[in-house]
């Protein structure tokens, strides 16, 4: 049996009509903030401080979209007789947000901890020119990191931390067993206490 005529208009009237009175889901930005995911990839963080110019994420990069300069400085001996040691000081480090994919590799590959996601999404600029960020910018998105997740109290403990934990218990064994010993009496104590009386 055929539908009756203008059955495709009652029904999408009807859909329209039941909308109408529910909720919006609209997110109103920027009246309101979005509510992102723990890992959302916004920026990149820099953490200049653990930064050893070794020049691996600019190397990774697909884009070459990280620029870093350095120079070496000359570090004196730590001890007398030792020798001068030479490091690198970072001088430059941005990165173009232009160019940036946002893959992540410069983050994997960097032994150091130094680059971080950052969820910050809102730089906008109005000149392409300007989305280049040097590292007061990137040192700023860092204290917008998150905290990392908890660890899983069922994982395996690190080998690191079980081998330290095991070394801190045998040294607190080895306290203990010296503590607990009584003193030993020095050697003819005994034999001028009794010459006395």
């Amino acid at each position: 049996m055929a539908p009756f005529p203008g059955s495709g208009l009652a029904k999408g009237l009807a859909v329209t009509l039941r909308t109408m009175t529910r909720k919006t889901v609209t997110e109103q930005y920027p009246d309101a903030q979005p509510e992102l995911a723990p890992r959302t990839r916004g920026v990149i963080g820099l953490f200049e401080e653990n930064c050893t110019v070794c020049m691996l994420c600019a190397r990774e990069c697909p884009d070459w979209c990280i620029y870093i300069d350095s120079h070496k400085e000359t570090v004196p001996p730590a001890a007398p007789g030792g020798r001068e040691r030479s490091r690198n000081v970072l001088d430059r480090f941005a990165i173009d947000f232009a160019l940036c994919m946002y893959c992540g590799i410069c983050i994997e590959v960097c032994p150091f901890d130094a680059l971080f996601w950052s969820p910050e999404f809102e730089y906008a600029e109005t000149d392409i020119h300007e989305l280049t960020h040097e590292r007061d910018k990137l040192r700023e998105w860092m204290w917008t990191v998150p905290a990392p997740p908890a660890l899983d109290p069922a994982a395996e403990e690190p080998k690191e931390v079980a081998a330290a934990r095991k070394t801190a218990e045998k040294l607190a064994a080895a306290a203990r067993a010296e503590s607990a010993e009584p003193p030993a009496a020095a050697p003819g104590a005994a034999g001028s206490e009794g010459g006395d009386a």
